[in-house]
């Protein structure tokens, strides 16, 4: 009898063991590029260290073509969130795509200047006439870029802007063929790894610069508001960690991403890149958070130069009922 009781309590446990995993909600999520690259390691924290599967999410990662396609493919329904900059929406937003930032990460920016020392380069008004190495012409680097222009009082005409794609920038950066680039921590990293001196500055200590966002549509927003929440609050917890102790991160987001195998101190210095110039929150506000006149003042000169055809209400590309 007492045999009994236990294979019935152990098939019960069983059940509601299976009954629990076939609850969780399955999640795609798009990145914008390779899902392996560094400035995503707080996505694969928090999926290998278990902390979706903890919000009762099955998540899966997929790969895009960018940004703009992952804001269309969202939109439309294809993945359920995705990877943008926090000035995503502003754009798409302009064009008919429903997509909110749920999440930001980091109150800094994510792009940086960065010059070779051998460039006499030192400031913004020093990049006149220089070659400037962005993503692409529809990026945010570029954006970014032609604010940091506009902070000297110069233009896109009074620099060389090419065009290359990221490793295009590294390339020719290490080369000597660009004197500077408005890129991310890993790319300026890669460029110092083959020991060439580089300086750089912050885009948001000249201009409004925003970090990586977690976007999703006003329908998933409105649907599933508890998978959104739970997604979020799994990354912002692998940030949390990475901010505690970038070795220890590092060295974990090697060992779960073969493709950085033997990389160990190059990532912890790039994931000290993301804590002092990224990832900390802006003053009074929540880590995750968006900041309305922030986010106004980056539509505002989008507007000005015809990045953008129209404004958007501000409050229709964020929300921060996620982060709080």
């Amino acid at each position: 009898m007492k045999h009994r009781i236990l294979s019935l309590v152990a098939a019960a446990a069983i059940s509601l063991s299976a009954g629990l995993a076939a609850a969780a909600e399955k999640v795609t999520y798009l990145f914008p590029a390779p899902d392996f690259l560094p400035a995503f390691a707080p996505f694969q924290l928090a999926l290998h260290k278990g902390y979706f599967a903890d919000a009762g999410l099955e998540v899966e990662f997929r790969v895009g073509k960018g940004g703009a396609d992952v804001a269309t493919q969202v939109a439309v329904g294809n993945a359920d969130m995705g990877g943008g900059i926090g000035d995503t929406p502003i754009i798409v937003r302009a064009n008919g795509l429903e997509v909110k930032g749920v999440a930001l990460l980091g109150g800094r920016g994510l792009t940086q200047i960065a010059w070779r020392e051998d460039s006499g380069i030192k400031s913004a008004a020093d990049l006149k006439g220089k070659s400037i190495g962005v993503l692409s012409f529809q990026d945010t680097t570029y954006y970014n870029l032609l604010g940091v222009l506009a902070s000297a009082g110069l233009t896109k005409a009074d620099a060389d802007i090419q065009a290359v794609g990221p490793g295009g920038i590294i390339q020719l950066s290490i080369a000597g063929n660009l004197h500077a680039m408005s890129g991310v921590p890993e790319w300026i990293a890669a460029v110092r790894g083959a020991g060439i001196a580089m300086g750089e500055m912050p885009v948001d200590s000249v201009f409004p610069a925003m970090a990586q966002a977690i976007i999703a549509s006003d329908k998933t927003i409105a649907e599933r508001p508890e998978v959104v929440r739970g997604f979020v609050q799994a990354v912002l917890k692998a940030i949390d960690e990475i901010e505690a102790d970038p070795a220890k991160a590092a060295a974990e987001y090697v060992s779960f991403v073969k493709q950085h195998e033997g990389k160990e101190a190059m990532i912890e210095a790039i994931m000290r890149d993301y804590v002092a110039k990224v990832y900390p929150a802006a003053p009074g506000f929540a880590r995750g958070a968006f900041d309305e006149a922030r986010v106004k003042a980056v539509q505002d000169f989008y507007v000005a130069n015809d990045i953008v055809a129209r404004a958007v209400p501000v409050s229709d590309t964020f929300t921060n009922e996620f982060v709080q």
